[in-house]
């Protein structure tokens, strides 16, 4: 008898799990079905017709024909089981597409110095460099170079140099190509030129380390030509967080305006090739105290506060040298 009772009970303890599920499943479906005839109804209205609860379509009676059902489908689709698509995203090439000016390719490289050698590599790329761009026939061009009077220093010693006042470390070089078909066309040029072999071969026992960047220009920003301008020029050089690229040309853009009523920039440029996600552009002032004037009038005309707000944010890390052109550089 009490095994029957036991029974019993245990029977009517999985009916009473059985018919709370069900209750669960129940009140879980109720509570969909407003969703998705919402949904239904929202899609429906939309597409310039009407839904009403049981999903006749008064409007056109012959569903199998209708156009909006595939946006139903979808929309109903993605309430039950989430989207199966994910955001599109522009790429850091497309990006390049969209920013870039287009029509040349720039190399920026920079050279530290060995300090004990300063003055034979002064020497050794004032003879080269302009040999350089008149063998290639105006193919590769000279933007300009540049030796740092602030900013990355030689630190040790206080070593004087017959050219410079200060003990400078880094040189900065950047040339223009033809695009990337012309980079590359003038690379495998100098690659089989045994005096330019020979130039490398002098070269590197005067560095410490060299590096480069291949660069685009900003469509919104051409670079200067050749041009004996004079005073000091500053290079600033951010490295952006990334996938910050496009919302900070599309401020910045709009910030140069305001500072085009002081001062014109010489060129700027965001890194395609060697290290990503920085932007350079560079700047001419006749000497310091202009450069604290001219930026402080800046701050005076409206848009300039907002455009730092938006820009700086977006930085991981930002570097500002003051730059001496070298006796043979093209803008100077």
């Amino acid at each position: 008898m009490s095994a029957i009772l036991r029974s019993q009970a245990s029977f009517a303890r999985a009916a009473l799990v059985s018919s709370s599920r069900a209750a669960s499943i129940q009140s879980s479906r109720a509570a969909t079905l407003p969703m998705v005839t919402r949904a239904l109804s929202s899609a429906k209205n939309s597409a310039g017709g009407t839904t009403d609860a049981e999903g006749s379509d008064n409007n056109n009676k012959d569903s199998s024909n209708s156009k909006p059902l595939g946006k139903v489908s979808g929309i109903v689709n993605s309430i039950l089981h989430g989207s199966g698509t994910l955001p599109k995203i522009q790429s850091q090439e497309s990006w390049g597409v969209s920013l870039a000016r287009g029509k040349y390719v720039h190399e920026l490289q920079r050279h530290r110095i060995r300090p004990e050698r300063f003055d034979d590599y002064v020497q050794l790329l004032s003879d080269v460099f302009p040999r350089i761009v008149k063998e290639s026939n105006n193919k590769i061009r000279l933007t300009g170079s540049w030796l740092t009077e602030i900013g990355e220093l030689d630190t040790a010693g206080n070593r004087e140099h017959s050219s410079v006042s200060v003990n400078l470390a880094y040189a900065f070089h950047i040339w223009e190509f033809e695009g990337y078909l012309g980079h590359a066309q003038e690379m495998d040029r100098l690659r089989k030129d045994p005096t330019y072999q020979k130039f490398l071969k002098d070269l590197r026992p005067m560095l410490i380390s060299r590096d480069n960047q291949i660069c685009l220009e900003f469509a919104f920003w051409k670079s200067r030509p050749p041009v004996a301008l004079g005073g000091i020029y500053e290079m600033r050089t951010y490295l952006l967080k990334p996938g910050n690229l496009l919302e900070w040309e599309t401020n910045w853009r709009r910030g140069l305006e305001c500072r085009r009523q002081f001062c014109e920039p010489v060129g700027a440029w965001f890194s395609q090739l060697g290290k990503l996600n920085y932007v350079h552009h560079m700047w001419n002032y006749p000497d310091l105290e202009t450069r604290k004037k001219t930026r402080e009038q800046a701050w005076k005309v409206d848009g300039w506060a907002e455009t730092v707000y938006n820009t700086v944010r977006l930085i991981e890390n930002m570097e500002a040298n003051i730059l001496l052109p070298m006796d043979f550089s093209s803008l100077k």
